[in-house]
């Protein structure tokens, strides 16, 4: 019986160690599509090509990034599910102990820009439980399995890995340190290599522009984000509706745009509460709940959360925690 047990303990350690083996490898240089990407890096952004090629064979191709990414919660999960997980007492009190933790820096960032505070608490709530789970992969390993051995998405993660090594050339950043999701989003606020670039902002005026560590940057940056895609200061994002006795016909399928007004929806017999004009863009939302479906109105600024996720599950559960989050900071 020892024996027997001994032999399958070793069987299961040999089983393990060669699942982790096949798990995560080197890239070959001489794949097609690391070629051609260390190409553009030279010839393109002058990068040396020995030094490039080093660092690549530094990064590991990960199977668990690849399943990862092949399951986002926004696609299996209805929305009474999806809400649950950021949508609950403990998610929304430690949101409020984070505000009052950095409320002046918070709120002299909300004055600045008009984006509201709950907001941009609720998008780094969402994104990475106040900055507690922003990722345990290294960004170079993730950005490279993404781009170098998953076809459906190859062409986007190869212009986002173009990115990240650009960005760390200009912040002098290690590129086989910084670490992020199993998609190469970074720091509290997870943002992608291209938005770090074009919307991170220095807030502190330091010199440097750190969304991994400094608060005031990651507040600035959040909010920089949302007004470079048009956030409406003080302007409605949505409202809960119903279908009233004038409304015929079936609701549309959720689209990440508006295509309807206030005024339209209204005549269509959709009820909802709003100071809106009648001419402010609307669009309808059906949501799964348990009890059947739920409504909702969405205007202009519920869609520019969308820009940072192209998701109205996310969009919506941003939106309800920053207003859970904001009714218990001001109530206190």
């Amino acid at each position: 019986m020892i024996k027997n047990n001994l032999m399958i303990r070793t069987l299961a350690l040999f089983v393990l160690l060669n699942c982790a083996a096949t798990a995560a490898h080197a890239f070959d240089a001489n794949n097609p599509k690391v070629s051609a990407f260390v190409d553009d890096m030279v010839d393109n952004h002058a990068f040396d090509r020995d030094a490039l090629l080093q660092l690549l064979q530094k990064a590991q191709t990960q199977q668990s990034i690849i399943d990862a990414i092949s399951r986002p919660a926004e696609k299996t999960k209805a929305w009474f599910e999806y809400r649950a997980i950021f949508i609950n007492d403990k998610r929304i009190d430690e949101g409020v102990t984070f505000w009052r933790a950095h409320e002046p820096e918070l709120l002299r960032i909300s004055n600045e820009t008009g984006v509201a505070p709950e907001i941009i608490v609720a998008i780094i709530g969402v994104e990475t439980y106040y900055g507690r789970l922003a990722g345990n992969y290294k960004v170079l390993d993730a950005l490279a399995t993404l781009a170098f051995d998953y076809p459906p998405r190859s062409k986007f993660f190869s212009k986002e890995l173009k990115e990240y090594l650009l960005l760390a050339r200009e912040e002098d950043i290690d590129p086989t340190v910084a670490m992020g999701s199993y998609a190469g989003a970074m720091g509290a606020p997870q943002f992608m290599p291209s938005s770090f670039r074009a919307y991170a902002v220095d807030s502190n005026a330091d010199g440097r522009r750190d969304i991994w560590t400094n608060w005031e940057d990651v507040f600035g940056s959040v909010a920089n984000y949302f007004v470079e895609h048009g956030w409406h200061q003080g302007a409605s994002v949505a409202a809960p509706a119903t279908l009233g006795s004038n409304w015929h016909g079936t609701p549309p399928e959720n689209q990440l745009k508006a295509t309807e007004s206030v005024g339209s929806l209204s005549a269509q017999g959709v009820v909802f509460a709003t100071d809106l004009a009648a001419e402010a863009k609307g669009q309808m939302l059906t949501l799964e709940n348990e009890q059947g479906p739920e409504y909702w109105v969405a205007f202009d600024n519920f869609f520019v959360i969308t820009r940072y996720n192209r998701s109205v599950m996310y969009a919506l559960a941003v939106y309800q925690l920053g207003q859970a989050i904001g009714t218990k900071v001001h109530a206190e």
